[in-house]
C-alpha cells in the first residue's frame, strides 16, 4: 500500500473512532472545572447546568472549584486537559476576556488553548450612587465630574475586575478623570458604597439590585445594550448619550482545544436545551437580572475573540497594572 493510500486509511480509521466516541458520549462522569470558589455566579451555573446534563445524560457531571490566581489556576488545568469532552469549564469573561490584557505572561492562550461551547449568561452592570448624591443622571455625573477634575472615586471589586473596566471603559469614551479605589471583592465595595465612602459603582445587578429596589442606592444607567427586565426604567448608557459604551459580565462553557467537533455538537445542544427548562431559567436568571442566552460555539467564539481585543486595548490605553 503506497504511504499516500496509508495516511488516508489513517484518517478515515480516525474519524470513525471519533464518531463512534461522540455517539456514545459521555460513557462515563464529566466533571466541569470553576475557576472561582464556591458560592459565587460561576458556581451557581455550572451546579444548576451541571444536574440537567446529569438527568438526560444518566451519567454525573461533577462540578470541581479550582480557584486560585483570579481565575488562572482552573482555567490552565482545562487547557492542559485531554482533549476527549470529559473536562469543561465554566469560563468568563475574567479568564477568557480580561485576563489575557492583564497578565503578560498568562500560563494559557484563551483562544487557541480553547474550544468554545455554549454562552451561557450576560449580566449587566449598573451605575449606582448613594441616593444623597445630588447626581440625578449620568449627565450631572459627568458634569460633577467635569465640574471636579480627579475628585470623584468609584468603587470596583479589585483590580482588572468587570466592574473596574467598566468604569475606565467610562473614563475612556466621557474623557473624564475618576479615581479608582480597588476592594477586596463585592462585600466591601457595595458597603462603602452604602455608606458614601465613594462616589459612584458599576455594581453587578447581584450585588446592587436589593439595595436600588429599597431606595439605599439611586441607579443611573445600565451597562448592557438593551435595558435591563428587572429594572425597566432605567436607561442604558446609550440612551443617555454615550455611544458605543457597552460592558457585560458574560459566562459559558468551553472545552480544551481539539476535542471532537461532534462532541461539542452534543454538549451544545444538550446545554442549550437545559437552559430551555423553567427551573434552570428561574434560578440562574437571578429575577431577571441576568440574561440566558445559549446559542451555537461559532456565535460564543466570535463574543471571546472581540472581548479579548476589546479590554487588551482598554487595560493598555488606561495603564490598569494589577495591585
Amino acid at each position: 500500500m503506497k504511504s499516500t493510500q496509508r495516511l488516508l486509511l489513517g484518517l478515515l480509521l480516525a474519524g470513525f473512532a471519533w464518531a463512534a466516541v461522540a455517539q456514545g458520549y459521555p460513557a462515563r462522569a464529566v466533571r466541569m472545572i470553576v475557576p472561582y470558589p464556591a458560592g459565587g455566579y460561576y458556581d451557581l451555573l455550572a451546579r444548576t447546568i451541571g444536574q440537567k446534563l446529569s438527568e438526560g445524560w444518566g451519567q454525573p457531571l461533577v462540578v470541581e472549584n479550582r480557584a486560585g490566581a483570579n481565575g488562572i489556576v482552573g482555567t490552565e488545568l482545562v487547557a492542559k486537559s485531554a482533549p476527549d469532552g470529559y473536562t469543561l469549564i465554566m469560563g468568563g469573561i475574567g479568564p477568557h476576556g480580561i485576563n489575557p490584557g492583564l497578565y503578560p505572561k498568562l500560563p494559557y492562550d484563551a483562544v487557541r488553548d480553547f474550544v468554545p461551547v455554549v454562552h451561557v449568561a450576560s449580566a449587566p452592570n449598573v451605575l449606582v450612587v448613594h441616593p444623597t448624591n445630588a447626581a440625578r443622571s449620568v449627565a450631572d455625573l459627568i458634569a460633577a465630574a467635569r465640574a471636579k477634575p480627579g475628585e470623584l472615586t468609584f468603587a470596583s471589586n479589585g483590580t482588572g475586575s468587570s466592574n473596574h473596566l467598566s468604569g475606565e471603559l467610562f473614563k475612556a469614551i466621557v474623557g473624564v478623570q475618576l479615581v479608582h479605589v480597588p476592594y477586596k471583592g463585592s462585600a466591601p465595595a457595595v458597603t462603602d458604597m452604602l455608606g458614601g465612602q465613594v462616589t459612584m459603582l458599576f455594581g453587578t445587578m447581584a450585588d446592587v439590585l436589593p439595595h436600588i429596589r429599597s431606595g439605599k442606592l439611586r441607579a443611573l444607567a445600565a451597562t448592557s445594550a438593551r435595558r435591563i427586565p428587572a429594572l425597566p426604567d432605567v436607561p442604558t448608557m446609550a440612551e443617555v448619550g454615550i455611544a458605543g459604551y457597552e460592558a457585560i459580565a458574560w459566562f459559558g462553557v468551553l472545552a480544551p482545544a481539539a476535542v471532537p467537533a461532534d462532541v461539542i455538537a452534543r454538549l451544545n445542544q444538550d446545554i442549550n436545551r437545559a437552559l430551555q427548562a423553567p427551573d434552570v431559567l428561574e434560578k440562574i436568571s437571578m429575577q431577571g437580572s441576568s440574561e440566558i442566552v445559549g446559542g451555537t460555539p461559532e456565535q460564543f467564539g466570535a463574543l471571546i475573540r472581540a472581548e479579548v481585543v476589546k479590554w487588551q486595548k482598554l487595560i493598555r490605553d488606561s495603564g490598569t497594572k494589577l495591585d
